[in-house]
């Protein structure tokens, strides 16, 4: 797999209170979507990560749903969020 700095760095640092844009594959556009939604933090988009049992497929569709984000956009946040899980829980 091959992982953008954006990704790398995320996964390398603990959550803290990182906002939805910084996460992988979430840039300005899609945060601004996720926050206009009550998603502001990206422990938010874990949580619903975690609820969806880390079901890529589910986890995917929520994101296209909730804001929109192309098949790229949904593929790099769920690789993200399917790492710092690993790592970190």
């Amino acid at each position: 797999m091959n992982t953008s700095q954006k990704h790398r760095r995320f996964c390398a640092e603990p959550m803290g209170d990182k906002l939805v844009y910084e996460l992988p594959g979430i840039g300005p556009v899609l945060g601004g979507r996720l926050q206009n939604r009550g998603i502001i933090r990206a422990r938010d988009v874990l949580g619903r990560f975690l609820v969806l049992n880390k079901d890529e497929w589910k986890f995917k569709n929520w994101l296209r749903d909730l804001c929109g984000a192309n098949a790229k956009q949904q593929r790099e946040c769920y690789n993200c969020m399917r790492e710092w899980t690993s790592n970190n829980l």
